[in-house]
């Protein structure tokens, strides 16, 4: 049966009380308490920063074996190198994952291209031709020139999947590219019409045998992570 996590991407937030943390949970207990409402994470503090063993040993040992982490990929990669002579670092940068890897926490590593970067369809090939074979990866194409069947060929053939990510400036084409799917919710505001299609959009991937990571937005609000919870809930009500 094919897994669903869903998350949001972060969770150290106080703004968060009391609409989804209880008052009295203190802010050291927040992973703790996250993970007995959502099953998986984000985490975007990779995107400037390396992750310490001490950091992720902490992280298991706050969350249930069943939740995963979801990393961003370090901005040297994606924006400074732009994919480039790349290979040091991004082998340094995967070495660093290893706590999570070994207790099987990890999930997809996310690289998120400059909305700048143009589709250059050698580049791609160059870079996955380097990425470990056994990574769980997604790509965020922020270009619309990216979305072309070359791409998703190339994507498919690495068993990398096209991040579905969605904002008020792009909506990516919801083109399966792997045996998982990764939705990016980054809107403001979802009506419960629009949270409805979410939610068919993730139970259509899922009966078509892919594993599902669905993150949305977080910010100081709450309300990512409300959604968050709905759609977990209502999927999971639906599969009992």
């Amino acid at each position: 049966m094919p897994s669903l996590v869903v998350g949001t991407s972060g969770w150290a937030y106080t703004s968060w009380k009391p609409e989804f943390y209880p008052p009295e949970v203190s802010s050291k207990k927040f992973l703790n308490y996250y993970s007995s409402q959502l099953n998986g994470v984000e985490v975007n503090y990779t995107f400037r920063h390396l992750l310490s063993d001490k950091t992720q040993q902490a992280w298991i040992e706050q969350t249930p074996a069943s939740f995963r982490f979801a990393i961003k990929a370090h901005q040297r990669i994606t924006h400074f190198q732009r994919l480039r002579n790349a290979d040091n670092f991004l082998q340094d940068f995967v070495n660093t994952l290893a706590p999570l890897a070994s207790a099987k926490r990890l999930g997809p590593i996310l690289f998120q291209l400059p909305p700048q970067l143009k589709c250059n369809l050698e580049l791609l090939q160059g870079f996955i031709a380097r990425l470990p074979k056994k990574l769980l990866c997604a790509f965020e194409l922020r270009h619309e020139s990216w979305f072309v069947e070359e791409v998703y060929e190339e994507l498919r053939s690495a068993n990398i999947a096209l991040c579905w990510a969605e904002s008020e400036d792009l909506a990516t084409p919801q083109i399966a590219t792997a045996d998982f799917c990764y939705f990016r919710l980054r809107k403001p505001e979802y009506s419960q019409a629009q949270l409805a299609s979410i939610r068919a959009n993730i139970e259509a991937a899922i009966n078509a045998g892919r594993d599902v990571f669905a993150f949305f937005k977080h910010e100081e609000s709450p309300a990512g992570a409300l959604r968050a919870r709905e759609v977990l809930s209502k999927l999971a009500r639906k599969k009992e």
